[in-house]
This record gives C-alpha cells, sequence and structure tokens, in this order.
C-alpha cells in the first residue's frame, strides 16, 4: 500500500475502526480525497454523489486499496429533499445511523451579480446551503438520540468579487454550523467548519478560468497571488479526515485544512516558498520579536481571566470565532514556534500572525462602539496599534526570508 497523507503524522491506520461517513460530491477531488483518508482510518464510507460514473470509480478505488465494503455509492441531489431522505434510508441499511457527515458537495457559479440567471443562483443555493440543512434534518436526530456525532461544513474564504454566486450561501452555511454549535454546546454532538485553502481541483480550475481574467490576471498569475496558501488535493481531503479524527478540538470552529494537518503533525509539501526557515536568516531578531508578541499577548490573556464569568465567556468565543482556536491553544502555537524557531514553517506561522493582527483590527472595530470617553479611545487605538506593529515587524522579517 502506498503512503498516504493522512499516515505521514500522528494519526493510526484505522484508529477510527466501526465509524462510519457520509461525504457528499466525494467522486472526485477533494471529497474522493477525504472519503480516502476516512477510509485510512478505518471509516466505512458512503459516496453521496450525483455524478454515477466517477462516483463509482470512486468506490472501487477504495475498496481496492482499503478492502471490500469500506466504500459504497448512493446516488444524491444534494439539494432534493427526496435525494437526502433516499440516502438517510439506504446509509441505515448499510450500517446504522452515520458517525460523520461531510457537506463537501459544491456549485461555483461566476460573474457580476446582476449578471447571474437565476438557475445558477437557485443552483447554489440549493447545492451549498440548502443541501447542508437537509444532511442536518435527516442525520442530526440520531446523533442526539445516541449523543455522538461530527457535522462538518465546508466554507470558504468569504466575500468576494465577482464570486457573489458562490461565496454568500458558502457564508451561510457557516452561520448555519454557528447556529448549531450554539444549540449542540452541552451535547455530545461535534460540528464545526473547515476551509481546504487554495487547491487546484476541477471546479477551482473551471471557476479560475472565468474568475482571473475579471481580475486582469492569467490563470497562473491568479494562483501565484495565492501560492502560499496552496496545498494538493490529497492534502486537503486529508485535513478534512484529520479534523473528523480530532474533532473535539473544533467544536464550533471555522478552521483550515492546513491547521488540521499541522495539529495531526502532517507537514505540508509545499513548493512555493513555504519551506524551512533558511540557515541564513536572522532567527535573532526573530526571537526578538515573538517574544514581544508572546508577552504582548500572555498580558491580555490574563486580563481577560480576571473579567466576570459571562464577561469572560463571550470574549472567548469572540476569539474563537476569529481565530479558529481557543485562546489557550493559540498561547501553545506561539510558544511552540519560539521554542522550535528553527524548525517552524512560514505557511504556519505567518497565517497565525495573520490572523491575530485580524483579530486586533477587529478589537479596534467592537471598542469605537463601545468606548465614548474619545481620550480613552484614543489611548487604546494607540496601545492595539502598538500590537499590530509587532506583528508587522514579524511578519516583515519572516517576509524577508522568501
Amino acid at each position: 500500500m502506498r503512503e498516504f497523507v493522512i499516515g505521514k503524522g500522528n494519526l493510526k491506520c484505522g484508529q477510527l475502526k466501526g465509524k462510519t461517513a457520509i461525504v457528499t460530491g466525494a467522486g472526485g477531488g477533494i471529497g474522493f480525497e477525504a472519503a480516502r483518508s476516512l477510509a485510512w482510518l478505518g471509516v466505512k464510507v458512503i459516496i453521496a454523489e450525483v455524478e454515477k460514473g466517477i462516483a463509482l470509480n470512486a468506490v472501487t478505488d477504495i475498496n481496492g486499496e482499503f478492502g471490500e465494503k469500506m466504500a459504497y455509492f448512493v446516488h444524491t441531489d444534494v439539494g432534493s429533499e427526496k435525494s437526502i431522505s433516499k440516502l438517510y434510508r439506504k446509509s441505515l441499511k448499510f450500517f446504522g445511523s452515520a458517525d460523520i457527515i461531510i457537506n463537501n458537495a459544491t456549485y461555483a457559479p461566476i460573474g457580476y451579480c446582476e449578471e447571474l440567471e437565476i438557475k445558477d443562483w437557485d443552483r447554489s443555493y440549493r447545492t451549498n446551503l440548502f443541501g447542508p440543512f437537509l444532511l442536518v434534518k435527516y442525520f442530526l436526530p440520531d446523533m442526539k438520540k445516541k449523543n455522538t456525532g461530527t457535522l462538518i461544513f465546508v466554507s470558504s474564504s468569504g466575500a468576494a468579487p465577482f464570486m457573489g454566486g458562490y461565496e454568500i450561501f458558502k457564508t451561510s452555511q457557516v452561520e448555519l454550523s454557528n447556529t448549531l454549535s450554539g444549540e449542540l454546546e452541552n451535547t455530545g454532538v461535534i460540528n464545526f467548519t473547515i476551509g481546504p485553502g487554495i487547491v487546484k481541483t476541477k471546479t477551482a480550475l473551471n471557476a479560475i478560468k472565468k474568475l482571473a481574467p475579471m481580475y486582469g490576471k492569467t490563470e497562473e498569475e491568479f494562483f501565484g497571488m495565492n501560492r502560499n496558501l496552496m496545498i494538493s488535493v490529497e492534502e486537503a481531503g486529508a485535513g478534512f479526515a484529520a479534523a473528523a479524527a480530532n474533532h473535539e478540538k473544533y467544536r464550533g470552529l471555522e478552521i483550515g485544512s492546513i491547521q488540521a494537518l499541522m495539529d495531526a503533525g502532517i507537514e505540508v509539501e509545499n513548493d512555493s516558498g513555504a519551506g524551512e526557515i533558511e540557515a541564513d536568516l536572522d532567527v535573532e531578531a526573530l526571537r526578538f520579536a515573538l517574544l514581544k508578541i508572546m508577552e504582548t499577548f500572555s498580558e491580555q490573556y490574563n486580563g481577560w481571566m480576571e473579567r466576570p464569568v459571562f464577561e469572560r465567556q463571550w470574549i472567548i468565543r469572540d476569539f474563537k470565532k476569529h481565530m479558529k482556536c481557543s485562546p489557550d491553544e493559540y498561547r501553545a502555537k506561539i510558544k511552540n514556534y519560539f521554542e522550535n524557531l528553527n524548525q517552524s514553517r512560514n505557511l504556519y506561522m505567518s497565517k497565525d500572525m495573520e490572523n491575530l493582527k485580524n483579530y486586533y483590527l477587529h478589537q479596534i472595530e467592537l471598542l469605537k462602539g463601545y468606548e465614548k470617553d474619545r481620550d480613552k479611545l484614543d489611548e487604546s487605538n494607540t496601545i492595539m496599534n502598538s500590537w499590530i506593529a509587532e506583528i508587522e515587524n514579524l511578519t516583515s522579517l519572516l517576509n524577508g526570508q522568501e
């Protein structure tokens, strides 16, 4: 058996044996790689796919690699309640109630909002939002009865020009997940959202062929703009499966495949300049810059912990929503970067620092709505902008090695 990305970290082959999963849109691309990685983990998978030919090939490939009856095909149109009802009945017949649901199926119309056909808006709504809701409607009750299960929603990058027909419903899917996280907070059912990153799938290539000229770019130039976030199709799918394996870490969060891979100890093989820190990098300057950020964040963290309980809970929820991890987990990340600076990867550290910068900017905007004393507002803005400057200094040091 060949080496799989999912097997390159700290996850064990077969560790989820006895679990079952449904992956929509799993006939090819990221969905197929997610299903294959789940099978490596021991999960029996239903390929819920609208295209019969590629779905049957996917089932053949997975069963050939991992043994008969590891994968099944159910013809599924996620935007049809009748079809989802059929998927539910057949999944019960195959292996009982599902343990993992991955809402991977997607449709991505490209164009100016006013120029997209109504049929494109309707299909995108049914695929990217109504379909995930239907899966919740049919499969969540059984999970709640068992008090266990994992619902994974697949997000995108958010509002972007010429992608409204896609992003609007993907963003709504995130809000569906956020709503569910509150309703499921005291249960054994875990839900979260994961974004694959920039991946050269067939769907992405078709979309970018139309999108790049709208930005005045060639296709390769467009991908080049996002090179530090690009990962392979297998890596993206393995990230989905790794997130399912480590689901307790991500309750109610919005994460990316890269984070899930990193948490599973899996190195991303990226040839875009995101490799290890070069020997001629000024490591001491980086260490000093990172130390200042650590000290600032620790002071802020300690202040949060001293707040009244309900205020503290609100702050932590807001932090998790914007940072995709808890404050404790973020402290551990920064400490790990500091202690292993010579081995740290730009791809990870730069992204985590950018997230922290955006969080501080978010705090500045929040403060405008709460602080009425102009002098105190100016003082707070000066302090938080100094935090942002510390991050920008670190980022400039990291970018200097590329």
